[in-house]
């Protein structure tokens, strides 16, 4: 596509000099364009900006950097890890929670910085202008179209002014005003979100120690038992290769060994997956070797609440519901604000001026005035913009009585789910006990013959990964019980020690399970 412009300049129709004289002015004219045009496409041919990709050195220095920056201002580990202390350091130093807090950070910044909005303008402005000629003019008269008066000018070719102006428009006050007051809602909004971060995190954390304390209890019993399995195999394979057997019940027992090392690897793996999990909990760089203490026996979780009791808990504390309703205060702000909109502006001002012209007659002075403007175009438009807002309260409010209704949903299921894992658990915790007796009795009755050897390796396997369930179990349980108190919004700490040092949070963690336990007992509850 090609784009044309052209400057048409009225010539004199007189004579031949007048010709030239009007192609000297308009050469004087164009000259002074011609070079500022040049020199602009000049100056942008070289500000143009290039992709500039980041280097390997510079790459290299920004992941130090970052893997620096994850683990700062954290202390080591200082000894077994307990329960209580693998939450608090998921409180105090998990990534994903430090980010929530730094976006609730922003959002209290930005309120400060809507709350200022508010304020009126105070206005300073300074200049200097400089002419090469005078700016000077003539009259002509109106009846006869002939020049009245002299050319003249009443302002210096260089001027400097100077204002400083007060203005407050009430309008946009008015808007400014709920639009803070919206902004407030959703510091509010990211504190809940910040919440339901924290509840899911504290679910994970204890599903995951427990995982991880099964792990280190059982990861120095799988290397034997494979060794072993190894041992019988090749035992086996010798006797094959002599013919001691019969090759079929060989290939059976052989078949039965490496059943159990491919049962015995899958579980290794599983092992080996427990502790990075709950490090990345916890924030503590991958490959670090730690050591847990957990409690000496299994506690059952209970949650013993009246459904009735449990649903309006879940009603008045979830975060997604407090959330929701914030939300639905934000539409309604969002609706005074559509109405604000509609009525006039009134402006008010007040300011001092200075003007170095030394023409005039006064240099400096003040000036005070009110201006009203009002779009009427806005006042056929009002019926449309207040059905607008009221749609958007509507839907605030239709899809807080959505969420309410999957919340209550969620605390029946929790609840259930809770119940389930305690009946699982309970029938680990019997299978446990009769394949360890199995083991026992196994183990007195082993003959030195492969056939032995084969059913004390099964036994042992089976004993094992049947003691892997049992935590994993138990892991479950303690997060259905998580699952469940984050469902009906309790939180694992006040908001007030979430910035404290590890003990601080250890000891409110245990505090605010004692009142969760305080909090049940007058409300029909037992909480283990």
């Amino acid at each position: 596509m090609r784009y044309q412009s052209t400057c048409a300049i009225a010539m004199p129709s007189s004579t031949t000099e007048s010709s030239v004289a009007w192609a000297t002015a308009s050469t004087r004219i164009l000259r002074p364009s011609l070079i500022a045009v040049s020199l602009a496409a000049m100056w942008l041919s070289g500000c143009a900006i290039h992709p500039t990709p980041f280097t390997d050195a510079e790459r290299a220095q920004s992941a130090r950097a970052d893997r620096t920056a994850m683990f700062a201002e954290q202390p080591p580990l200082a000894g077994p890890v307990t329960l209580d202390e693998a939450m608090a350091r998921a409180i105090r130093y998990n990534l994903d929670h430090r980010l929530k807090m730094m976006e609730e950070a922003l959002a209290q910044k930005q309120l400060d910085v809507a709350s200022f909005d508010m304020l009126p303008r105070l206005t300073a402005a300074a200049g200097y202008t400089s002419r090469n000629h005078p700016l000077a003019s003539r009259s002509v008269s109106l009846a006869t179209g002939e020049q009245s008066l002299e050319s003249s000018y009443s302002t210096d070719r260089d001027i400097r002014t100077a204002d400083l102006t007060f203005s407050w428009n009430l309008l946009d006050f008015g808007v400014s005003y709920f639009e803070a007051k919206e902004q407030a809602d959703r510091v509010l909004v990211v504190e809940q979100r910040r919440r339901k971060v924290v509840q899911l995190m504290m679910q994970q954390v204890r599903e995951a120690y427990w995982e991880a304390t099964g792990a280190q209890r059982l990861e120095s019993r799988i290397g034997p038992l494979l060794e072993q399995a190894k041992h019988a195999l090749d035992e086996s394979r010798q006797s094959q290769s002599e013919g001691l057997r019969s090759p079929l019940d060989t290939l059976a027992y052989q078949h039965a060994l490496l059943d159990i090392m491919r049962q015995l690897e899958a579980v290794r793996d599983q092992l080996e997956e427990a502790k990075p999990r709950l490090a990345s909990l916890m924030n503590i760089a991958p490959g670090t070797d730690f050591t847990l203490a957990p409690p000496a026996d299994f506690t059952v979780p209970s949650f013993e609440m009246p459904m009735d009791r449990m649903e309006e808990t879940a009603l008045e504390r979830r975060p997604e519901l407090v959330e929701a309703g914030y939300n639905e205060r934000i539409s309604i702000n969002e609706t005074h604000k559509a109405i604000a909109k509609l009525l006039p502006g009134i402006e008010v001002q007040l300011g001092g001026h200075y003007d170095s012209n030394s023409l005039l007659a006064y240099h400096a002075w003040r000036a005070a005035g009110i201006n009203v403007s009002w779009n009427l175009l806005n006042l056929l438009n009002a019926k449309n913009i207040r059905g607008m807002a009221r749609a958007q309260r509507d839907v605030a409010h239709a899809q807080r009585l959505a969420l309410s209704m999957a919340v209550l949903t969620q605390v029946h299921v929790a609840n259930a789910e809770l119940g389930a894992k305690q009946r699982q658990f309970d029938l680990y915790k019997q299978l446990n006990d009769v394949d360890g007796q199995i083991l026992q009795h196994t183990h007195n009755a082993t003959v030195a013959n492969a056939q032995g050897k084969l059913e004390e390796i099964r036994a042992a396997t089976s004993a094992m990964i049947s003691e892997l369930r049992l935590y994993q179990s138990y892991g479950e349980l303690e997060s259905a019980y998580g699952q469940l108190l984050a469902t009906l919004g309790l939180d694992p700490v006040p908001a007030d020690t979430r910035n404290g040092d590890l003990k601080s949070i250890e000891q409110s963690l245990d505090k605010e399970q004692a009142r969760w336990a305080e909090f049940g007992h007058a409300n029909g509850v037992t909480a283990q």
